[in-house]
């Protein structure tokens, strides 16, 4: 499902037209982005949360250079579904 098609259903089941839906959708993006970027996770009780998770600094080889390269630490953003959400997935 894209954003437009997002946009669309969600439009159709509220009533609300489909510029408004999609600065809605936008701005909700914008500020989940914008928290992750400050290092602040994002809950939403009964779907899930957006949490920054933290990769530790490893070691790496390039087979074809026969050399050893450090990949440093780094943070990245997940997704962890609720168990609600994960349940009606199964």
């Amino acid at each position: 499902m894209t954003k437009a098609e997002v946009v669309s259903d969600i439009a159709k089941s509220t009533g609300v037209d489909k510029e408004t839906t999609l600065a809605v959708v936008e701005a909700f993006m914008e500020s989940v982005r914008e928290s992750l970027v400050r290092g602040e996770n994002v809950y939403l009780r009964g779907f899930g949360s957006f949490i920054i998770k933290e990769r530790a600094e490893k070691t790496a080889r390039n087979i074809s250079k026969k050399t050893t390269i450090i990949i440093p630490k780094r943070r990245i953003p997940a997704f962890k579904p609720s168990k609600l959400f994960a349940s009606r997935v199964k």
